[in-house]
């Protein structure tokens, strides 16, 4: 009799640790959904209980991106729309300047440039007589161009011009580098970045008329 009750009990016990077992299986479970981006399941992540009351469920959905542009910008202003370099006198320079403001975000700075069309001072009647140091006209002259960079108007950590250029005799169309920058630089519209100068000197044997050249500043953005 008392073999028949412990063996009753033993079931009972048996019974409902089973049973236990089995509630914990089916509402015990860690993973209780997903972390997702709508539109794409690469992004798809479980989220895990901790199987506790009280407790905490963690999921963790990474690679999400943030996105922004920030569009170009480049402006360059001159300062006047021609050098006047008066009446040459044999054997004198005369030398006249423009300004250049520039203001750009172009991560690696600006170039600019100056080319004459002409390659000289050429005479508005005869395009054969030129005012420079070439002889192809039996008369040397002299007709240069030059820059200075002027007071730096950038914030920028490690900002460098670098594009001063030395007088240069100017006797064919090639481009001539007047300013060059690493950084970017606002445009403040008060302090020119940079001064173009020209200088011409004629001599006893120059002829006699009108002298004219024409100049072209191109402004690269470095970005």
């Amino acid at each position: 009799m008392i073999k028949t009750k412990i063996k009753k009990v033993l079931a009972a016990t048996a019974i409902a640790a089973l049973a236990t077992t089995q509630f914990a299986n089916v509402f015990a479970a860690s993973n209780i959904g997903t972390g997702s981006v709508t539109g794409d399941i690469s992004f798809d992540t479980n989220i895990i209980w901790d199987d506790a009351f009280p407790g905490s469920a963690t999921g963790t959905v990474t690679g999400i991106v943030v996105k922004a542009q920030v569009l170009p910008t480049l402006n360059m202003v001159i300062s006047d729309k021609e050098i006047d370099l008066g009446v040459l006198t044999a054997g004198t320079p005369s030398t006249g300047t423009l300004d250049i403001e520039v203001g750009t975000n172009a991560a690696n700075g600006v170039t600019i440039r100056v080319k004459s069309a002409s390659g000289g001072l050429t005479n508005t009647s005869d395009n054969a007589l030129q005012i420079n140091n070439a002889l192809t006209d039996g008369s040397q002259e002299n007709y240069t161009f030059a820059s200075t960079a002027n007071a730096i108007d950038s914030t920028v950590t490690g900002f460098v011009t670098t594009g001063d250029l030395a007088s240069t005799e100017v006797v064919d169309s090639s481009e001539l580098i007047i300013y060059d920058t690493n950084k970017p630089e606002i445009s403040d519209g008060t302090d020119a970045d940079v001064t173009f100068t020209v200088s011409a000197t004629s001599n006893a044997q120059t002829p006699a008329g009108n002298y004219q050249d024409t100049l072209d500043f191109t402004v690269i953005g470095n970005f």
